[in-house]
């Protein structure tokens, strides 16, 4: 069996990012790559502007402290004002260009206006509550780099100079398919031995957060030649095939040996608990993974291994490893694994991990009750007060 860490550096190498490249509405990029750079062709602020609603004034007249000047203009933001003469000012509000002669703002707080007049009770400094021209952004800077992951901030950043339209991957075409004949969908009655098929739902809904197209064929027959003839079918046109269930050894699990007859499988157990049995390959075109069909094994296998390489199939500049944190262990678990184990856990009032009681690969209310995983080594019991690598769920969904 494959280390984690060494399964994973393995599923990294062997992706290759989609070459296609669609140009979009910024308006419509959220969560897409950046196939180019971006390049700045403004400053921003494109001019020096006030950061308060106050008085816009030269400095030098207000050395004193307590000064009195005539004012003689008001600027709101997106007007132009006059030039600034000496012994005057000019009402400001926050966001205006700031007034040529002008060299420092006072904000409200410090003044006291009276029929035409304003007294000045600060001796402001040269530059004080001014953005400067370019302090952001300056013009012919990049400010985001291909292979971004584009999130709300850097849509607005993109906005922010004037950009429009961004070329981008085109999106990750994934076929999903859900082996076992003992499972039906919500809605219907459940026969004696079935159960819901929950992981149509977790493994969909993971896929849409990571901004996939997502192509499902449903429930497939516990046997050979269906899960052959579906795996010929989602090869066509998908760039990955995600299945669950069927990837181990019974003689009720057909996914093994149906990708060797359609394809090839290049990995298939790792040293991770939950979710032993994950399968690696290529069926056509596509590439080929294969989850555990226990909901929690699905669930976190996900995390772990699928994302990574989906970002990196959509040539998204990450992190290999998913970011983590070392917290206080508030719990017990004596017993050590050969495997790296990933444990259910959340934050507690007191800045340290509680463990969801029952970490069986079926239960998924420990998915739900927890903040995340505690990223446990081969061979490590854990007593309370041991510091633990903690990864939060934020790091892994999207």
């Amino acid at each position: 069996m494959l280390a984690v860490r060494e399964a994973l550096d393995f599923l990294l190498s062997a992706a290759r990012p989609v070459a296609a490249v669609e140009k979009i509405p910024t308006l419509e990029a959220n969560g897409r790559v950046l196939a180019s750079a971006v390049v700045s062709g403004m400053n921003v602020p494109g001019h020096d502007n006030t950061q308060m609603d106050g008085y816009a004034v030269r400095a030098a007249d207000c050395a004193s402290g307590n000064a009195t000047l005539t004012v003689t203009q008001r600027i709101p933001a997106g007007h132009v004002g006059q030039p600034l003469l000496p012994g005057c000012a000019a009402r400001i509000f926050t966001g205006a260009l700031i007034p040529e002669g002008a060299d420092a703002v006072v904000m409200q707080e410090q003044c006291e206006a009276n029929d035409g007049l304003v007294t000045i009770r600060h001796a402001p400094k040269t530059g004080e509550w001014i953005r400067r021209t370019g302090e952001d952004i300056s013009v012919g800077s990049v400010i985001l780099a291909a292979g971004t992951r584009l999130r709300s901030q850097e849509l607005g950043l993109v906005a922010s100079i004037g950009m429009a339209e961004l070329d981008v991957r085109r999106k990750l075409r994934v076929a999903v398919f859900f082996t076992g004949d003992e499972l039906a969908m919500p809605g219907q009655p459940l026969a004696p031995g079935a159960i819901y098929n929950s992981n149509r739902f977790t493994l969909r809904a993971l896929l849409e957060n990571l901004g996939c197209e997502v192509r499902d064929f449903g429930i497939v027959p516990d046997s050979l030649d269906a899960t052959r003839n579906v795996l010929r079918q989602a090869s066509d046109g998908n760039d990955l095939i995600i299945t669950s269930g069927g990837v181990s050894v019974g003689e009720e699990d057909h996914i093994k040996p149906a990708v060797e007859a359609e394809g090839k499988l290049n990995m298939w157990q790792i040293a991770v608990k939950p979710g032993k049995p994950l399968a690696f390959g290529e069926v056509g075109q596509a590439f080929f993974l294969g989850l555990p069909g226990n909901p929690v094994s699905s669930f976190i296998t996900f995390l772990l291994f699928v994302r990574p390489f989906l970002l990196r199939l959509q040539g998204a500049d990450v992190p290999a490893q998913a970011r983590g944190m070392m917290l206080r262990a508030d719990f017990n678990w004596p017993k050590a694994d050969r495997r790296n184990e990933f444990l259910r856990a959340r934050l507690n009032q007191q800045g340290g991990l509680d463990l969801f009681p029952n970490q069986g690969s079926a239960v998924l209310t420990s998915t739900v009750w927890g903040d995340g995983l505690v990223d446990n080594p081969p061979g490590n019991p854990i007593a309370p007060g041991d510091v633990v690598r903690f990864i939060p769920f934020s790091e892994l969904m999207y």
